[in-house]
């Protein structure tokens, strides 16, 4: 009897550990359910080849569409860059031209409402002004950076807010030679202060003319501001005139209304080629440079096409057909492989103002040639 009750009993424990097994399983089944409608179980890594940076990157930053056309505010090159550029890159581009003056005139008035892509100007101090302004990308270089000299590397900015296409004289030295020969002609800036050459000396104005802010720009960076006011006081009291732009200049000077004058090389060497009575001289101190430099407006709603033309624009073929087709062709390029006008002179030296000293000044050295004009 007693090991009848003790088989009973063991059969009872038996069937009660199944049960719990069963149970248990179906609870952890349900368990399982419930967490799998609340979320996703955290799975196991399986192994996998890592991205690189620059592919996490492109998977991770969307893709922006450009909105519209590229807008390019320039000076120079507008009867010829849009053909070129949608030949190089099948993109157009609309260009509104004017002088120096007028297009930094327009790009402050819009300020708070942008209509440009890019800004295209041979007047690096302006340009500079604006990345200071907080108005250009920064921090992005084109792939033809790399084809840059190493003497326009030193004029991209720390923050890469603009790139150089190139620079000009500013200003060389030429005569009327039914005037003066070679030897008579001014030889160096100081001699425009000459009793020799009293009331025959010409220069465009620096508040209108793009190229002649550059030009002043360098003498009063060099000798600072009252050093530099005193040098250009000596030029006005020895008559010097003062025309609105560098194609005013060239007419005076053809005129016979002056004899000789500081002049932006494109217009002096086209006053040669046209068979005008001209010399030039390129003084040994150097021809004060204009820097043409482009920036990106740094919410641009073109920003791939406008990165595109800054490209463009730093690419040897670009700067050789500027150079063989531009109205503007007489100009030091600023990348290599490029081969400047043969009938330029093969030594010319230009010498450019620092750009943050040229700019932080050039309000107050405009005002004080306007001032000067005045009287």
């Amino acid at each position: 009897m007693q090991k009848l009750q003790m088989k009973k009993s063991g059969i009872a424990i038996l069937m009660l550990a199944v049960l719990m097994i069963v149970m248990t399983a179906c609870g952890g089944a349900n368990d399982n359910n419930g967490n799998a409608n609340a979320s996703s179980p955290v799975a196991e890594p399986t192994p996998s080849v890592s991205a690189s940076p620059s592919e996490e990157a492109a998977s991770t930053e969307p893709v922006t569409e450009d909105e519209g056309t590229l807008t390019v505010y320039l000076n120079d090159f507008d009867d010829i860059i849009p053909a070129l550029f949608e030949a190089a890159t099948g993109l157009k581009v609309n260009v509104v031209a004017g002088n120096g003056a007028e297009i930094m005139s327009r790009v402050q008035a819009e300020k708070g409402n942008p209509h440009w892509d890019v800004v295209w100007l041979d007047s690096m101090p302006s340009i500079y002004g604006l990345g200071q302004e907080g108005q250009l990308l920064e921090g992005w270089a084109p792939e033809n950076a790399a084809n840059l000299t190493d003497a326009y590397k030193a004029y991209v900015p720390s923050n890469s807010t603009y790139f150089p296409t190139g620079a000009h004289a500013a200003g060389v030295i030429v005569y009327n030679t039914n005037e003066y020969t070679k030897e008579q002609a001014p030889k160096t800036w100081k001699d425009f202060a000459s009793d020799t050459f009293k009331d025959d000396i010409g220069m465009a104005d620096p508040a209108v003319a793009a190229p002649a802010f550059p030009f002043v720009a360098k003498f009063f960076s060099d000798l600072q501001m009252e050093e530099g006011q005193k040098f250009f006081d000596s030029l006005f009291s020895n008559g010097m005139k003062v025309y609105p732009k560098n194609p005013n200049v060239a007419a005076a000077l053809t005129a016979g209304e002056i004899k000789a004058a500081a002049l932006q090389e494109s217009n002096a060497y086209s006053l040669v080629k046209a068979g005008e009575p001209i010399g030039i001289i390129w003084p040994e101190e150097g021809a004060p440079a204009s820097v043409r430099v482009a920036a990106i407006q740094k919410d641009s709603k073109n920003m791939n096409a406008a990165k595109a033309f800054i490209n463009f624009l730093l690419d040897p073929a670009t700067q050789q057909q500027l150079i063989d087709q531009g109205e503007e062709s007489y100009f030091e390029p600023s990348v290599g492989g490029v081969n400047a006008k043969p009938d330029r002179d093969p030594n010319a030296k230009l010498v450019a103002a620092d750009a943050a000293w040229a700019s932080e000044h050039e309000a107050e050295i405009k005002q004080w040639f306007a001032d000067k004009a005045v009287k």
